[in-house]
């Protein structure tokens, strides 16, 4: 693996960490958080977004490119993470007891 995955995949890993520390909370329920973290990146990208603009007409012109691709990144990443869940569906599940 090189740095730059291990670094991508450090940060994803403070990110999950920083939800399952908000998920042994008995008071927040586990679809709560995850629907908190998909507000945070969908947040977080029309941010990212709009900072390739001068202008609001710009990003207004570009909006339904960006929203394909962010849709179709995060698709393929579900996809890809949902399929090492049914393949390791077991081993995980024996490691979150």
């Amino acid at each position: 693996m090189s740095d730059s995955e291990k670094a991508f995949f450090d940060r994803a890993s403070e990110l999950i960490q920083l939800a399952n520390k908000q998920n042994q909370n008995t008071e927040i329920k586990t679809g709560e958080v995850s629907a908190s973290f998909m507000y945070a990146v969908a947040r977080y990208n029309a941010w990212f977004g709009s900072t390739s603009f001068e202008t609001k007409e710009q990003m207004q012109s570009k909006k339904q490119e960006m929203m394909d691709y962010y849709m179709e990144r995060y698709k393929e990443m579900l996809e890809g993470n949902l399929n090492d869940y049914i393949e390791r569906f077991d081993h995980y599940r024996q490691t979150q007891k």
